[in-house]
């Protein structure tokens, strides 16, 4: 057959379907076709056949200067489906009543009646009359009664600052117009409610029709996140189209997604309007941008490190007191003073009566494999180093994946922000909460550099055979030291790089480093008395990441109970493993030797025994869902428990304290108590449903650009910085001591 043969006989078979599909269709024999004219705020009440077709005409004159909309509300009166067809000049619009909605688990709820916003025309482009058709038609035979009512919306347009309130369901959503004013580039849209439920959605949409505001499509369009009582979307104005937007509201049917319970109404029965209505305000204001507040936040976060680093260097490359420092200067010059007849010597007192629960470290142990120990130290800076190098990377990448997921998608539920306090700089959607990571950053580099200058002071030292650097004081090594400045600078990264996207599968970035800082600080402290006997540096960190890999099982088999009898478990039987580990075999035999009735090394590990006890099986009854920050519990309190009881050991052994150490101890407490009371000020949680979460945002705090967990931030940051001037300067008081004379604990 030749082409042109085709074309004619498909040309009419098309016109031979379609005069079929009329004579079955609108134009079928007998049926009736009846048009009114009708008007606005009208009920109409009528009945609706198979045989008979009704078309409402409503007209209105449209104003070049305003946007109305207009809203129908339908209630069919009996159960067999009507089909409501309104058509406009520039959009159609069709949905059926009775309205049969699925929610996400495939679950059914029927509803009699429906109301819905039509898309307003764009009134530069439609000025004089605008007619609206609605067509209401069914295919049963048997006759159905409805009711409809046309109106103009109220208040369609919303101000600047202006609130304004309403009411919605799953069958009544509501959206409304928003144009931005002269000289405003960015707003901030806050939807309340003083009920928790019904879970509804907040949805910004540029200006286009159709309006996506049903619940099954309310997510194809825009930025979306689910809401209970608190909501908010910060749009900028080069994001849409026309200088406006448009804010959409629907409730959904069921309540699971913001963390309520399955509904447990019958699927196969109507379901009343009233059941799931929500009564919510929406305001739209200004959002500061970080252009205007930029001039107040980097002048007060430079100023603020300066001075802090300023005082910091002052005290610690300054001598730590003149007594000391006279002391040092009269042994140096009695040691390389030229030989003369000594006097008789005069008989000495006798030595008071050393603690039988230590034992004096030697000058000899402690310099028999010095170069061994210092090139071991050496190694953990770089094994640290190399961790985070590899571990930051896949991390970086993540991230950057899910914060594209949830731009591409508009979906908000993706990262837990705290909403009325995020500040959007290119592309980060918080950059306050990266930002205010600046301080890990900054104070680490300062601490690596405080602990360089004292590694310096000490090398020159040792050069010239100085006596008080090689017979005085704690044995001194500076490894650790650079591999702790080293994590704190990495987790200031990490931390900023969970807060790109904060939620449940990448919270372990924010704590992974703080296990380890936790851990250094502790081999750092049993370092300083046992130089010789110290944990190797690829046994530490293979440890440590024993800690990191468990936390890493916890966040996914969280919910298991044998995940938590086996945790128990380990950590029940790492308790006698770090006591054996920690103290040595002649202190273990002393023990159980002597029998004293009060021994400090044995309250020691009393209270170590107890305490982790009592939190490793509290853990297991409680199964706490942030299992992440309960590992982080455990570390932090056991370095806590060494740290107090190397403190209380000194104070035992009258060993001296400087003012530069109690100071840093002091100044750290003091801070982390500051930073604690904010911790616990939670302004979002990955805990709960996005929902929920949003529940615990608030408006900014500092500068109208930080919130509490940015000062959160700061201050730990802060506390870190002097926990480790403590770890730093706690044994500056035995540098006038002979090192033969210095007790092992």
């Amino acid at each position: 057959m030749s082409p042109g043969v085709r074309s004619v006989c498909g040309f009419t078979l098309l016109v031979w379907m379609s005069m079929v599909q009329f004579d079955c269709g609108y134009g079928q024999s007998g049926k009736s076709v009846l048009q009114r004219e009708a008007e606005y705020n009208v009920m109409y009440k009528d009945t609706v056949t198979s045989k008979n077709q009704t078309i409402y005409a409503f007209n209105c004159i449209v104003s070049n200067t305003e946007t109305r909309a207009v809203r129908v509300a339908v209630e069919a009166l009996s159960h067999r489906p009507i089909q409501f067809v309104l058509r406009q000049k520039h959009s159609v619009l069709s949905f059926q009543v009775p309205l049969i909605i699925r929610d996400s688990n495939e679950r059914i709820f029927k509803y009699r009646s429906m109301e819905r916003t039509l898309c307003p025309p764009d009134p530069l482009q439609v000025s004089g009359q605008d007619s609206l058709f609605v067509d209401v038609w069914t295919s049963g035979s048997d006759s159905s009664q409805y009711q409809l009512r046309v109106s103009h919306v109220d208040n369609f347009t919303l101000e600047t600052d202006k609130k304004f309130n309403f009411r919605a369901s799953p069958t009544q959503p509501q959206f409304f117009k928003y144009d931005y004013p002269e000289g405003v580039d960015r707003v901030t849209v806050k939807v309340t409610s003083q009920t928790k439920f019904p879970c509804a959605v907040l949805s910004i949409q540029d200006i286009q029709c159709p309006v996506y505001d049903l619940d099954s499509n309310v997510d194809f369009l825009g930025m979306y996140q689910t809401i209970t009582t608190l909501g908010a979307i910060t749009v900028k104005r080069a994001d849409f189209h026309n200088d406006s937007f448009y804010v959409v509201v629907v409730v959904n049917p069921e309540d699971e997604a913001c963390g309520g319970l399955p509904n447990s109404s019958m699927t196969d029965t109507f379901r009343d309007t009233t059941e799931q209505t929500k009564s919510l305000e929406v305001v739209v204001s200004p959002s500061v941008t970080f252009k205007a507040t930029s001039k107040d936040v980097f002048p007060l976060l430079m100023g603020s490190i300066l001075v802090f680093v300023s005082i910091t260097l002052a005290f610690l490359v300054c001598p730590t007191s003149k007594q000391d420092e006279r002391r040092r200067e009269t042994e140096h010059e009695e040691t390389y003073r030229s030989p003369q007849p000594e006097p008789e010597p005069e008989p000495e007192p006798e030595p008071e009566p050393e603690p039988e629960n230590m034992e004096p470290m030697r000058e000899s142990d402690a310099a028999q494999n010095d170069q061994e120990v210092l090139k071991d130290d050496a190694v953990y800076l770089w094994n640290i180093a190399t961790i985070a190098a590899f571990y930051a990377l896949p991390v970086i990448q993540l991230v950057l994946i899910y914060h594209t997921i949830a731009d591409v998608t508009g979906n908000q539920d993706i990262c837990y922000y705290n909403f009325l306090c995020a500040h959007s700089v290119g592309g980060l959607s918080s950059f306050n909460n990266i930002l205010s990571n600046v301080g890990y950053v900054l104070l680490g580099l300062v601490f690596l550099i405080t602990v360089f200058i004292k590694h310096l002071k000490h090398k020159r030292a040792l050069a010239h055979n100085d006596t008080n650097a090689l017979e005085f004081g704690i044995h001194k090594s500076f490894g650790l030291f650079y591999a702790m400045g080293t994590a704190l600078m990495t987790e200031g990264l990490l931390s900023a790089c969970y807060h790109v996207c904060p939620n449940a599968n990448n919270f372990q970035f924010d704590t992974s480093f703080m296990y380890i800082i936790s851990g250094l600080c502790m081999f750092k402290l049993y370092q300083n008395r046992h130089p010789n006997i110290n944990t190797r540096a690829h046994s530490a960190c293979g440890c440590l990441g024993v800690v990191v890999y468990l936390s890493v099982l916890g966040v996914k088999g969280n919910g298991s109970l044998w995940f938590w009898i086996f945790f128990t478990i380990i950590h029940i039987l790492s308790v006698p493993l770090t006591a054996l580990l920690f103290v040595s075999w002649e202190d273990w035999k002393r023990l159980f030797k002597d029998r004293k009735l009060f021994d400090p090394l044995a309250l020691g590990l009393l209270v170590f025994g107890i305490i982790n006890i009592i939190v490793a099986v509290t853990g297991a009854i409680v199964r706490p869902t942030d299992f992440s920050s309960y590992v982080l519990f455990i570390a932090i309190c056991n370095l806590l428990i060494y740290l107090l009881f190397y403190i209380f050991l000194k104070w035992w052994n009258k060993e001296r304290f400087t003012r530069l150490a109690i100071f840093c101890i002091v100044f750290a407490g003091i801070v982390w108590g500051f930073a604690l009371h904010f911790f616990r000020q939670h302004r979002s949680s990955w805990q709960k449903t996005a929902a929920e979460s949003r529940e615990h945002n608030s408006d900014c705090m500092v500068l109208s650009f930080f919130d509490t967990h940015d000062v959160w931030h700061f201050l730990s940051a802060i506390a870190l910085f002097g926990s480790f001037l403590v770890l730093l300067t706690i044994d500056d008081g035995l540098d006038s001591v002979r090192r033969k004379d210095i007790r092992i604990f």
